[in-house]
């Protein structure tokens, strides 16, 4: 039987953590999940199924592999309330990694998902109101607040996508760095950005029969050319235009998650909003700081103590950043049940 994964990529969904999946998934002596989202933790149906279900996932991997896996549905509370306890009980150790993008951006990716599932079928405006999850699951602070009081910040890696976008060979080696990788990860560059919005086809009854009826999957592998069913998948590739939000809408949206990202911005040590959130995010790497408050009645130029994470957390001095957290390598774990 197989063993749990030494690292998890928790989310945030639409925010690149196929394409870091994948390319994870290349480096030598790393072995990550088949499937990408095996979603154990948090769906009740397949939690279920058992620990040793899940340990056979990684059934297949060199003993001496770092195992990873990549489910998005740990991030989204209030959806799932029960993946940081489970997770817990079975990796108290675990690496977390946590990718974040910029919220409406993830929301409008996250909305063109759901459309071409047939899961959503109203316009952009109508869909916040209808479906809370969509803002939801960009609440990075409200999503990241549970694993940060169960794993600490040792244990929990911030990611943002445009900075790994931006510079993904250097954010690829210190993910690894993060995870205890003793070897030299190289980005391909070749390789395809994975699961992307646009590129997915639109849900059809007729194109599912086609594709997975035995019978009319055989006739079409050998009676329909290649270049031909390239062209039957560019017609059923969604052709959606980016939806625009009304300003009514954007303003309420920036309100919501300007309240959240003023509290991930205090953990990492600078002002972020929505508006100016690719910007900062394409800054980074950012770390985590030391939670700190001034002292009630001391000297205003700076004398602290540390309080609480419900506290003011100390900012960092602009230029001056954060001490480097020292990597540790890898443990060679075997996790059960209690």
């Amino acid at each position: 039987m197989g063993r749990g994964p030494d690292f998890i990529i928790i989310g945030a969904m639409k925010c690149a953590t196929s394409t870091l999946h994948e390319q994870l998934a290349i480096q030598s002596g790393l072995f990550m999940s088949r499937p990408k989202e095996p979603n154990f933790f948090s769906d009740d149906d397949i939690y279920a199924k058992g620990w040793d279900w899940y340990r056979g996932i990684f059934e297949g991997a060199d003993e001496r592999a770092l195992c990873g896996e990549s489910s998005t549905h740990y991030t989204k509370l209030p959806t799932y309330p029960h993946t940081v306890a489970r997770i817990r009980r079975h990796l108290p150790r675990v690496k977390l990694i946590y990718i974040m993008r910029d919220p409406i951006e993830r929301l409008i990716s996250h909305y063109l998902h759901e459309t071409i599932r047939g899961r959503i079928n109203v316009s952009v405006d109508q869909a916040i109101e209808q479906h809370p999850e969509l803002t939801a699951y960009g609440l990075y602070s409200r999503q990241l607040e549970p694993y940060l009081e169960a794993f600490g910040r040792e244990g929990v890696l911030p990611v943002f996508f445009e900075h790994l976008v931006a510079h993904p060979q250097e954010e690829l080696e210190r993910i690894c760095r993060f995870i205890g990788y003793e070897g030299r990860p190289r980005w391909d560059f070749s390789m395809k950005a994975q699961n992307v919005t646009s590129e997915q086809l639109r849900k059809s009854v007729i194109r599912e029969t086609i594709v997975n009826v035995s019978l009319l999957r055989r006739i079409r592998r050998w009676l329909v050319p290649r270049h031909w069913n390239e062209r039957f998948k560019a017609f059923w590739r969604t052709t959606s235009e980016r939806p625009m939000l009304m300003p009514e809408s954007v303003q309420r949206l920036h309100a919501v998650f300007d309240a959240d990202l003023a509290r991930l911005g205090a953990r990492l040590g600078f002002e972020i909003t929505s508006a100016t959130f690719r910007e900062v995010a394409s800054a980074g790497p950012h770390e985590w700081v030391e939670p700190q408050a001034y002292v009630s009645g001391g000297d205003p130029g700076g004398a602290f103590e540390t309080v609480a994470p419900r506290h003011r957390w100390r900012i960092a001095p602009q230029g001056v950043n954060p001490p480097a957290r020292q990597v540790c390598g890898s443990s060679r774990r075997r996790e059960g049940p209690p």
